[in-house]
Order: C-alpha cells, then sequence, then structure tokens
C-alpha cells in the first residue's frame, strides 16, 4: 500500500511563493493519476490541481494561473508550485490519487498566507 508524506508548506505573505512536495513510498506511476487537495478550517476537503499520466492537468478556478502540479515517477513524487499566495489558499495540503484517493491520507502540510 502506497503511503505519502506531504511537506513544504509554512506561513507565507500574501503574494509570495511555496513549492509543496509529496513523497509516495510506492510507485505512482501504476496510478493514472495524481492530485493535490486542501482543507480549510470548518470546510470540506476540495481538489485543487490533477495530473494525469499522460500529462494532462487540470486546476480549480480558484488555483487557475498561480499553481503548477508536477510529477517524477522514477522518484515517486509528486510538486505542487504555488504563486500568488491569497489569504483564501490558507488550508492543509495533501496530496492523493485524483480522482479518487486511493491511497490513506497522510498527514498533509499546512499553508498559511497571512500578512
Amino acid at each position: 500500500q502506497v503511503r505519502v508524506v506531504e511537506s513544504g508548506g509554512g506561513l507565507v505573505q500574501p503574494g509570495g511563493s511555496l513549492r509543496l512536495s509529496c513523497a509516495a513510498s510506492g510507485r505512482i506511476s501504476a496510478f493514472g493519476g495524481v492530485g493535490w487537495y486542501r482543507q480549510a478550517p470548518g470546510e470540506e476537503r476540495e481538489g485543487v490541481a490533477s495530473l494525469t499520466r499522460g500529462g494532462i492537468t487540470n486546476y480549480s478556478d480558484s488555483v487557475k494561473g498561480r499553481f503548477t502540479i508536477s510529477r517524477d515517477d522514477p522518484k515517486n513524487m509528486v510538486y505542487l508550485q504555488m504563486n500568488s499566495l491569497e489569504p483564501e489558499d490558507t488550508a492543509v495540503y495533501y496530496c492523493n490519487t485524483h480522482p479518487v484517493g486511493l491511497w490513506p491520507w497522510g498527514q498533509g502540510t499546512q499553508v498559511t498566507v497571512s500578512s
């Protein structure tokens, strides 16, 4: 069973950037799509970005043009480059397969956007 560890979160000012990393314990190439999800306090978990094995990306409207998802299958890594961060991006970020989260959810990484 694949386990994931997310990292790279932190406190950043509005307009700043962060790069999140997701290290998987197994072959992510065995799965068609991977994605990043986030959960803000009091909110449901939502998908923000996805990437198929063939390279097709999809982003939620709220992050389109600001976030970029990528994957390194030989290293079993998934990344999320986040630019022009806004306070509304504050949440715990998770990675998993997409569209259905097949892996056990990791602990996530906290992203806080505040001045």
